[in-house]
């Protein structure tokens, strides 16, 4: 690394790649203010796909040019930065770093071929960071480390390589090595002494930045002792990955291994995800045309991270299950593309961000879409033919055409109205399917009403547009509550969904409190009586009925008796007298919950010959229910949960007391994997509306879990005495 010559890539047309050897697909992997985006402008700009502004043609910025995170300052959504580099194109995804979007991680990750994560050197590193590498290294990814925010005045360079190590590496510290040592320049006013410059471990030479250009010289002798005792680690941590057994002997014994042989072994190393190189950058200075360690970095990625064929071969599918051969990365195969993320263009429409893992993708021709059926999030099922529409490279704002994508390749597809992401693309007379990534579920709830009549009208299609283009959004329409209910991954979350409601969709919506499914049953048995007699001209209306209620056990629902005898109640009334009963069980007996869990016995009634008919004992039924009601205790019902937290083990302790705070009752805990642990638990639903933002404050972003309905129980008399107020109330 250092020693190879560079060639940028030309601002204002697309890069492209013939076969996937030339292809390189990076994604950007950290935590929120880390300094991804900013990273993938340097790299832009020192590539020359940007003005020295870090703008592209139009003036907008590579990557966060949403108005959105223009008004959030800070990533939201995935984009792509394609870039070409010493005939390389490299494909640079960029992740928001915030928790709220994982899916857009998610997806980015499930698109590249190796992952760069980006630590500041201020900040150091959280547990959402450490445990994205935990899943990269259970699936081989290769990755590097790229340490930023060097211009900080408490940024230490060597005590961060350190941190890395410690918290990527704890097991083999020698898998985590600095590439490159900072040179440092003359200390500034402030007594700060800033990072000028690069020391190359392997190659032995300068990267002197200090001139706003990149100065490649010899090192001075205080420059080498530095670079000699840090060589020493690196070229060890190299040999031992090398397939070379005879190499650690040879350099033991005091051979000068060849500089070829050891930058040879350290990429195939870093493309076997076995080794894990640190670097260094930080964006230009006014007026210079490369960032500080920018060309590094590109040189890393185009010589050590893998290309699309090293991928392993692609699980797939038929549309109904049958298994077909795995397919490869091969621009002739059978087309086997994904859709990774979906957006809209208030001028394009739906425009899909498509990866193409085996054939070749073009314009124009018809495809097969494949879904996977994510009903229960409200999106709606689909396996139909579409045709494809032009084929574009993003680029900020910009799409450039395309004639088409070779499998390894990523590019934005215009105009497919029915796929979503996750979906896959396959040739129409050969459809296929790929397994979708794991992708987390949604635990925040945020009830919406239409602001308006006319927003009303606009808001089931808004709705629908939205959850298709957001996989980690799900749509609930709760017939228990009568609430639509976003569930989300965070309030930040729920921010954006609204706000794209109200910009793309010209929808406006107003949260309203969440209501949780209650029910009400009797707690001991009672009678009633009904009586509805009414003589006011014309046919009059009578009709008498006396009920018994009693409790049933959990789940039993509502059981209708009949033991009239000798036709008190004549035999055409008693099913309206049922109809009307469970019309007012439906309706609720004393908060406006609905009644469950009783059997309901008609002993007796009166009827009239004239005025006797299937509303008056109707209404005469639903008048005993609430008479029984009114003599009876009546419990509050309230949903419970099936709890699984999943957390480090020293926030366990802190995560029980929370739980136990929330009347959760913990049923049991077991290892979940090394230093992790799964707490079950059961809980109350109305207490863990926010548990998805609690949690994460609990456990310093570093816990998650799983929810299911378990049962309804009584709710205890204090809160229920609350509950039967508010609705007394109306509110």
């Amino acid at each position: 690394m250092g020693a190879t010559s560079h060639q940028a890539g030309a601002a204002g047309r697309a890069p492209t790649a013939d076969r996937p050897s030339s292809l390189r697909n990076v994604v950007l992997v950290g935590h929120s203010g880390a300094g991804k985006t900013t990273l993938v402008e340097a790299l832009a700009l020192t590539a020359g796909a940007v003005n020295r502004a870090g703008r592209v043609e139009d003036g907008t910025a590579v990557s966060d040019y949403d108005e959105i995170e223009h008004r959030q300052q800070r990533s939201v959504q995935l984009s792509l930065v394609p870039v070409e580099w010493a005939g390389i194109k490299i494909n640079i995804l960029d992740t928001p770093g915030y928790a709220d979007f994982v899916g857009e991680l998610r997806a980015g990750l499930r698109a590249a071929d190796a992952a760069l994560f980006v630590v500041s050197s201020s900040d150091g590193i959280d547990g959402a960071t450490r445990m994205v590498w935990d899943e990269c290294a259970a699936v081989g990814m290769p990755r590097a480390i790229v340490v930023t925010h060097l211009e900080a005045a408490r940024a230490d360079y060597a005590q961060m390589t350190t941190v890395c190590g410690e918290n990527f590496a704890a097991e083999d510290p020698d898998a985590v090595i600095p590439l490159y040592l900072p040179l440092y320049g003359p200390p500034g006013p402030d007594g700060h002494t800033p990072v000028a410059g690069l020391l190359g471990l392997l190659s032995r030479r300068v990267y002197d930045y200090t001139s706003g250009e990149r100065v490649e010289r010899d090192p001075e002798p205080a420059e080498l002792a530095l670079i000699s005792d840090a060589r020493s680690r690196l070229i060890e941590g190299i040999i031992a990955e090398s397939e070379d057994e005879s190499l650690m002997d040879r350099y033991l014994g005091g051979e000068d291994i060849d500089f070829k042989t050891l930058v040879d072994d350290l990429e195939r190393a870093v493309a076997r995800g076995t080794f894990h190189p640190v670097l260094m950058a930080a964006p230009a200075a006014d007026g210079a045309r490369q960032g500080l360690g920018t060309v590094e970095l590109l040189e890393l990625i185009t010589g050590g991270f893998p290309t699309p064929l090293e991928r392993a071969a692609v699980p797939v599918t038929t549309p109904d299950g049958a298994d077909r051969p795995a397919v490869t990365c091969d621009p002739d195969g059978p087309l086997v593309a994904e859709v990774v993320k979906t957006s809209s263009d208030p001028y394009v429409g739906r425009v899909s961000l498509v990866r193409v893992f085996s054939g070749t993708l073009r314009p124009e021709e018809t495809v097969h879409v494949s879904g996977h059926g994510l009903s229960d999030r409200g999106h709606e099922d689909h396996d139909v033919d579409e045709r494809i529409g032009t084929l574009t490279s993003p680029f900020g704002k910009q799409q450039r055409t395309l004639t088409q994508v070779i499998a390894g390749d990523l590019a934005c597809v215009a105009k497919l109205t029915r796929a979503e992401t996750g979906d896959t693309l396959s040739a129409k007379d050969r459809p296929l399917l790929m397994e979708p990534w794991t992708m987390p579920d949604p635990l925040l709830p945020l009830a919406i009403a239409a602001h308006s009549k006319a927003d009303e009208d606009k808001l089931s299609q808004g709705l629908a547009r939205l959850v298709a283009e957001d996989p980690t959004m799900r749509l609930e329409q709760n017939p228990d509550t009568h609430q639509v209910v976003l569930w989300c991954l965070g309030e930040a979350h729920q921010d954006v969904a609204l706000e794209r409601l109200r910009t793309r969709y010209g929808v406006q919506v107003d949260p309203v409190p969440h209501k949780v499914s209650l029910r009400e049953t009797f707690g001991a048995k009672a009678a009633g009586r009904g009586r509805h007699v009414k003589q006011s001209g014309g046919h009059g209306q009578f009709a008498i009925c006396e009920i018994e209620v009693e409790p049933l056990p959990p789940g039993s629902g509502i059981e209708f008796v009949d033991k009239v005898v000798g036709g008190a109640v004549p035999r055409q009334f008693i099913p309206s007298v049922e109809k009307g009963v469970r019309t007012q069980a439906a309706r609720g007996v004393a908060a406006g919950y609905p009644l469950v869990d009783v059997r309901i016995t008609l002993l007796d009634g009166k009827a009239h010959s004239v005025d006797s008919s299937d509303a008056a004992f109707q209404t005469a039924g639903a008048l005993a229910l609430r008479e029984a009601a009114a003599e009876a205790r009546i419990h509050l019902l309230e949903p419970v949960a099936e709890l699984a937290v999943l957390v480090p083990d020293e926030y366990v302790g802190p995560v029980m007391s929370d739980l136990a705070g929330r009347r959760g009752r913990v049923v049991g805990t077991e290892q979940a994997g090394a230093g992790r642990t799964q707490v079950r638990a059961e809980i109350p639903e109305i207490e863990i509306g926010r548990y998805a933002v609690e949690l994460r404050s609990v456990s310093h972003g570093t816990g998650r879990f799983t929810r299911a309905y378990a049962r309804h129980e009584p709710m205890p008399p204090q809160i229920a005495d609350k509950v039967r107020e508010q609705a007394e109330k109306g509110t």
